[in-house]
Order: structure tokens, then C-alpha cells, then sequence
């Protein structure tokens, strides 16, 4: 991120003055999982532990493939047909049969310490997912083989979950010449409230850029942030009436120019979905994805240069073949 940054002042397509005004916003950076419900997490889990144990040398009393692939498709079916009291017996019997398998490896694990290692997670995941609810509070597994996802609701109409990790994005207020650059890009799990993010993520964009922030813009999600005391006036929350300059109402007009860049990040630079694994994998992507959006900008500043070097060289050419008069 600072080299991209860097590079785009030494070519001239941005000015450090350009980056002490930002705009930060945050969104939600979605893993790669299916849509999770608890007939198919317990499925999973089931099937899961059964591979486990069959490389292990462990003979079940019963795998119950034939028996679970089955409820499932009941449950599945009668889902569909809002059939809730059906579904909800046959959910019932996927939830048994996970319970008979974690129940029986435990058994069979007893007489083999050695084992206890290699069956700690798996039976931890598959217990947890056992005893979850539909809609009970707190920590939740919504993937077996991502369990670090988190669901989070951003209010939107179309997609009122995404599950994922959440992710600060900062911007510039003004556009630069090479275009609207990324300045930082963090993942932040746990999913914490948005205006409990700047303590962290103004000394790292400050770092970045390597200048001190003059103006922070940002959305009306981040009222009652918890900014050090050197930058909480330099805050400014959409929706305030106090304290405006005609400046900073314009710098309000430009907050949304970071959704089309959020856009581009997602569409174009693989934010959209993760497939990287674990925690580490959501913050690496989170800043591969912002490092490339910034040398695409650069990419396409000196395609426009080398554009209008060629342009005038021809036109000097042309103009110096001309005859001249007399």
C-alpha cells in the first residue's frame, strides 16, 4: 500500500497534500462459504467426522451416509414448501444422527489418547454446531471450514446478512489526478461497531501516508466514535449541524465517493469474495485488493501519458513536414 501510494507521487498522478483529507467507510468483505443453515452445517459435520475417523482406522457403528442425505432432502424440501412443522421433525433427525456419531468417536477415542489431538477440533466444531439455534445470541458457526466468519447486517434491503469480516476502507476527499486511490484498507474482526474502529485506523492511515490527518469525513454510523483526543475534532460525522464551514459541507457532498471504490474493490479486486483461508488470509486480501485497485489507477495514468507523449510527438512531426511559405 505505501509503495503504491509512493509511486503514484514520485509519477505525478497525486500530492502529499492529497492524502491529509479522507474519507473512511467501512464494508463487508464475504468469504467463501455457501448459505449457511443448521440442517447443512450439521450434515457436514457429520460427514466430516466419519471421513476423520475412516483415515484414522476407526469402524463406527454406523456412518448414517444413506440415512442423512436423506433428512436433509426432506428438510430441504419441506422448507421450500413452508411445510415448517415437517422441516423442523426432520431437522430434528439430522441433529440425532450427528449427536450418535460425535457420541460414538468419543467412545471409540477413549481407549486412544493419541487421538485426542487430531479429533479435538473437529468434535468441538460438530458439538458447537449441534447445540446452536436459529436465532440465539452471540458466537455462532456458520462454516466448518472457515469458523472465523462472522455475520453481519449492514441494513441493506437486498442482502440483509453477509457473512464475512468487516473491512475499513479510507479514501481521499478530493479525487488526485490518477484517480480516487485507496490510502488504507484494514480487516477488523469481531465485527465491532464502526465509530469504535478510528482509534485504530487513523494512526495506521496516518502511517501510511506518512502525513497528519486534517479532516476526517465519514457516515452517519460512526456517531460517537472513539477518536484520540488530538483528532476528535478533526472528525466529522454525517448528519452534524454544528460548527459547518462552507468547506466542510462540500467535503460532505464528496463522503459518498468512496462507495464507488468499495465497488471497484469487490467487482474487480476479489474483496467480494474471499477465498484465502482463516484470519490472516481476510486481512492479506483486504490489502492485496486495495494495493491492486492502486496500480490499476497507476497502470491506466501511464497509459494516458504515454498517450499524449505519442500525440504530441506526431502532431510536432506533422507540424514540422508542412512546406513552409516563401
Amino acid at each position: 500500500m505505501q509503495e503504491s501510494l509512493a509511486s503514484a507521487i514520485r509519477m505525478g498522478a497525486a500530492r502529499p497534500a492529497d492524502f491529509t483529507e479522507v474519507i473512511v467507510d467501512t464494508t463487508v468483505q464475504e468469504k467463501a462459504i455457501s448459505f449457511p443453515t443448521d440442517a447443512r452445517l450439521m450434515h457436514r459435520a457429520r460427514e466430516r467426522l466419519v471421513r476423520l475417523a475412516r483415515a484414522r482406522g476407526i469402524k463406527l457403528r454406523q456412518s448414517y451416509a444413506r440415512v442423512g442425505k436423506f433428512a436433509l432432502i426432506k428438510h430441504q424440501r419441506y422448507a421450500h414448501a413452508k411445510q415448517f412443522k415437517r422441516a423442523n421433525k426432520a431437522l430434528r433427525r439430522i441433529r440425532t444422527l450427528l449427536g450418535r456419531v460425535i457420541r460414538d468417536i468419543r467412545r471409540k477415542i477413549a481407549d486412544n489418547p493419541s487421538l485426542d489431538d487430531t479429533f479435538a477440533l473437529p468434535l468441538s466444531l460438530a458439538h458447537q454446531v449441534r447445540d446452536q439455534r436459529q436465532r440465539q445470541r452471540g458466537k455462532k458457526i456458520y462454516s466448518l471450514h472457515a469458523p472465523e466468519v462472522e455475520c453481519i447486517g449492514k441494513g441493506k434491503a437486498h442482502k440483509p446478512y453477509e457473512f464475512g469480516v468487516k473491512v475499513s476502507v479510507a479514501t481521499p476527499v478530493n479525487r488526485c489526478k490518477g484517480g480516487q486511490f485507496v490510502l488504507h484498507a484494514k480487516a477488523l474482526p469481531g465485527n465491532p461497531y464502526d465509530g469504535h474502529t478510528l482509534a485504530v485506523v487513523i494512526p495506521e492511515i496516518e502511517a501510511s501516508v506518512g502525513a497528519s490527518l486534517t479532516k476526517i469525513v465519514t457516515d452517519a454510523g460512526y456517531r460517537g466514535h472513539n477518536a484520540s483526543k488530538e483528532k476528535a475534532f478533526k472528525v466529522y460525522v454525517a448528519g452534524q449541524k454544528r460548527g459547518l464551514s462552507s468547506a466542510i459541507k462540500r467535503a460532505f457532498r464528496r463522503r459518498s465517493a468512496v462507495e464507488p471504490v468499495i465497488g471497484h474493490l469487490k467487482n474487480e479486486h476479489r474483496m467480494g469474495r474471499n477465498h484465502l483461508a482463516g484470519s490472516r488470509g481476510d486481512a492479506a486480501n483486504a490489502v492485496l485488493a486495495a494495493a491492486g485497485y492502486n496500480f490499476r489507477l497507476l497502470f491506466l495514468w501511464i497509459s494516458i501519458l504515454c498517450a499524449w507523449f505519442s500525440a504530441t510527438i506526431y502532431r510536432n512531426r506533422q507540424l514540422s513536414e508542412i512546406p513552409q511559405p516563401g
